[in-house]
């Protein structure tokens, strides 16, 4: 079996400022998860990930999903369209000031409809709104979907590191 080469591109932002910000389409609303439940994190990371060969956390216990997902340092918003789920981020605070947007990403039905630029803009904000970070940043790769990279950077973001490997 040949080897994939994976490129993975980590962007930064500084400041709210730099956002360019993407309207909220008709018909969706973002809801950030006030009573956490380990098992709703890891339905929406399959939901959304399993498309892009998310797998990091598929062999997680219980009681790891739980110690993640219910961490106070962790806090997640799910996006619905039509009363289904259409997407859902993650944001992770870190000690060094920083907040990593650990997981985004839309349900497979809901890709190509406009919403991934508007849910990206609610993320970046919810990011900037959360302790007064130093910087938001995220990762993706060249598994994800083929505009991933194109979004974060039209919301202002920046690459500051590139990594190749092969899987």
């Amino acid at each position: 079996m040949k080897q994939q080469q994976i490129t993975t591109y980590y962007l930064e932002m500084h400041a709210l400022a730099e956002l360019n910000g993407k309207a909220k389409p008709a018909g969706v609303e973002v809801i950030e998860v006030q009573v956490k439940n380990y098992r709703f994190n890891r339905y929406l990371y399959q939901l959304v990930g399993e498309p892009w060969q998310w797998r990091d956390k598929l062999t997680l216990s219980d009681h790891e999903w739980q110690a993640y997902a219910e961490s106070p340092q962790v806090r997640t918003w799910f996006a619905l369209s039509q009363g289904s789920i259409a997407g859902y981020y993650e944001l992770e605070q870190q000690a060094d000031g920083n907040i990593e947007i650990a997981y985004f990403g839309l349900a497979p039905d809901f890709i190509g409809h406009g919403f991934g630029g508007y849910l990206l803009t609610h993320a970046l904000q919810s990011a900037w709104g959360w302790d007064h970070p130093q910087r938001v940043w995220v990762h993706t790769c060249t598994l994800d979907h083929e505009h991933a990279l194109a979004n974060y950077q039209s919301r202002g973001m920046k690459v500051y590191q590139q990594t190749t490997s092969d899987e």
